[in-house]
């Protein structure tokens, strides 16, 4: 036995062009028959929050799949798979295609070559599928975009969720961001984790989808336009702080990658803030707040407010027009 719940969109043209579009939705769990063999002409991605199964790619090779995990199905290429008929497993599916699929592919987020992939936890991908479920009501109107946006969320949540990724982010990565204000070359920076240029490289682009040099130039810029928008420094001294001793070479730069020079940057900013640059996050639930006021979500208590928030497979159940029963895979 096993149950299913699923519902399927055809977006617009002009939706299309939002990047990535929503295609269908589904959670099932339970001695799930087999799919496949088959070819796709979009992405889907097969969360495998429980239980265990296994994968067959377009070669033949037959992969074992235990919970958590991704299946990674590609437009073009062959492919099956089933939970083992005795246990069963817990799936959530998400039908997706769009331009951008390009560009999460050469960044990582989407893997065609590494169809099975194992995941840390499935929280954060499971409250992706969550929302597009609840989107799946009828009539809603902003279904499209509202599908379109999780998917993004998808991606990004699997992406974290990946069991070779720690949960601060990849080591190398960590190390690079710390030490990215240093005068240190790529090779430098390479022999500090006794690696060679080439598999700094590797580890990089696997990692954030780009070059060591671009990398560590993000995380540089980033720091300037905080000290150019949050303090008074004079250019020179922010170029020092974030690792160029050349004003005039750190404003070339700057004014090519971002479009404007840091001056320019500045004065569209406003003006500065007190504060400057800071490691410190702060706590989205608990914002800056003017002195006396009552933090949004609290009552005339202070008392924080619940909100009430389902699991994906709780949301199907409620919708009114979804039948939990046994069925048939698409």
């Amino acid at each position: 036995m096993y149950r299913t719940w699923m519902r399927y969109f055809t977006p617009s043209p002009l939706h299309h062009r939002l990047g990535l579009v929503c295609l269908g939705v589904g959670l099932q769990h339970g001695a799930l028959p087999a799919v496949g063999p088959r070819v796709l002409g979009h992405h889907v991605a097969v969360v495998v929050g429980a239980g265990r199964g296994w994968f067959r790619d377009a070669a033949g090779h037959r992969r074992d799949v235990t919970a958590p995990a991704l299946l990674w199905l590609t437009p073009g290429v062959e492919h099956a798979y089933a939970p083992d008929p005795e246990t069963g497993w817990d799936e959530s599916f998400v039908d997706f295609t769009g331009p951008a699929t390009a560009t999460y592919t050469e960044l990582g987020y989407i893997e065609p070559d590494r169809p099975v992939v194992p995941l840390a936890d499935t929280a954060g991908a499971r409250a992706a599928v969550g929302r597009i479920a609840r989107a799946a009501r009828r009539g809603n109107p902003l279904l499209e975009v509202e599908t379109s946006a999780a998917v993004h969320e998808l991606l990004v949540a699997l992406r974290r969720a990946r069991a070779d990724v720690g949960g601060d982010g990849h080591p190398v990565l960590q190390a690079l961001a710390r030490d990215a204000f240093r005068p240190l070359s790529v090779a430098e920076h390479a022999a500090r984790h006794g690696m060679t240029p080439a598999e700094l490289r590797s580890t990089v682009r696997r990692a954030a989808g780009c070059s060591p040099k671009d990398y560590l130039l993000g995380v540089r810029l980033g720091r300037a336009k905080e000290l150019l928008a949050a303090t008074e420094l004079p250019v020179a001294a922010v170029a020092r702080r974030v690792g160029y001793d050349d004003p005039a070479y750190f404003s070339r730069l700057f004014a090519r990658r971002v479009g404007t020079a840091p001056v320019r940057f500045r004065e569209r900013q406003g003006g500065t803030v007190p504060g400057g640059w800071s490691d410190r996050v702060p706590d989205p639930d608990r914002p800056p707040l003017l002195r006396g006021a009552a933090p949004v979500g609290t009552g005339p208590a202070g008392a924080v407010r619940e909100t009430g928030g389902a699991r994906a497979a709780d949301v199907a159940g409620a919708d009114e027009d979804t039948e939990h029963a046994p069925g048939t895979r698409a």
